[in-house]
């Protein structure tokens, strides 16, 4: 209800502007705000050998600092994953950066992973390990703007050393289309060296930790059927535990000239596109991915999930788990609530 009568106000201020309030509102007095749930039958589920509360996720990307922890917990959510965190702090694309179509209920960012970078992160997340921890904890690694692909593992190493022993799961970041070139470490070669010395590093933290964590990778919905089954072919030999289906999309829909001039506007946006509009798009790669793996990696479904219909076809189509951003912010937190008993 609080969200619903902000949201008007919140929609006419500039998209990142309103998308930093809110993350202010959630820092600082979203444990207070949001309702507390009522008891809810189990929906616990076993993924990746960790035992998730329900099946609904917040996608990276939204709290990109691990700032709000105890909001996310209290709006009900099985897990959330925190990030993209980079090594070193960055100020990612000039802005404006993040934009809305309201009556397509979609956004574009191009944000370039703006992060406060791996060790302010570390400090956000850690003041919250006293607290009551109701949900699992994913961080979403990334590499710096600055750092070329050919060492590019050296900043997801060094991230991956300084989460481990905070998270529950650590999702690789290959996909976002805002930083130049990330994409090109989805390509089968590339990927297989990049992994293979992220699990080389993995294996000594938890001989260190005694404590397994696994890897999520996270595609792209703009990949070829081909780029596609090649990467998921070295995911599959290098026994990553699960795959997240799928970042944003370069993609765009076909336009006419009877849409408003407004919403061509919008799309000649570059940047990422997210919300009902790549349901679609992300859907098709879901049932992909999951025909090319025959059930052998757990996949999350995150794209244009904004009611329990689409999060139920995605469960339907392959999907053990879902995550939602862009319908949280459209929906509102309300949203949570209905899916969790999926």
């Amino acid at each position: 209800m609080f969200y619903q009568l902000l949201k008007p106000f919140l929609f006419q201020l500039p998209a990142e502007l309103s998308h930093d309030m809110m993350i202010w509102a959630l820092k600082h007095g979203g444990k207070y705000l949001i309702p507390a749930l009522p008891v809810l039958p189990s929906c616990s589920i076993k993924v990746a050998n960790l035992n998730f509360p329900n099946k609904i996720g917040l996608a990276a990307g939204l709290d990109k600092q691990a700032q709000c922890v105890p909001a996310w917990q209290k709006m009900g959510f099985g897990f959330i994953e925190l990030g993209t965190v980079t090594p070193q702090p960055q100020v990612g694309n000039p802005k404006p950066r993040l934009f809305r179509h309201v009556s397509d209920k979609a956004i574009i960012n191009r944000f370039g992973f703006n992060s406060c970078g791996i060790d302010k992160f570390i400090s956000n997340l850690s003041t919250f390990m006293s607290a009551e921890k109701k949900c699992l904890w994913g961080i979403n690694i990334g590499k710096n703007k600055n750092t070329d692909n050919e060492l590019a593992y050296q900043d997801y190493v060094f991230c991956l050393e300084k989460a481990y022993f905070l998270a529950d799961y650590i999702t690789v970041n290959i996909s976002s289309p805002n930083t130049k070139d990330l994409r090109a470490l989805q390509q089968a070669d590339s990927l297989a060296k990049l992994l293979e010395k992220i699990l080389n590093a993995r294996l000594k933290l938890q001989e260190k930790y005694l404590k397994h964590v696994p890897l999520f990778v996270k595609l792209s919905p703009d990949l070829s059927f081909q780029e596609l089954k090649e990467t998921l072919q070295v995911l599959m030999n290098l026994k990553i535990e699960g795959i997240i289906t799928t970042n944003t999309a370069i993609w765009r829909p076909d336009l006419t000239l009877s849409q408003s001039k407004q919403a061509r506007n919008f799309y000649a946006q570059t940047g990422g596109l997210s919300g009902e509009p790549v349901f679609k798009l992300s859907l098709d790669c879901l049932k992909k991915c999951a025909d090319l793996t025959s059930g052998s990696l757990p996949i999350i479904a995150v794209g244009g999930i904004d009611s329990v219909e689409t999060a139920k076809l995605k469960l339907a189509n392959g999907a053990t788990l879902v995550q939602i951003y862009s319908g949280l912010i459209y929906q509102g937190p309300g949203l949570v609530r209905e899916l969790i008993s999926l």
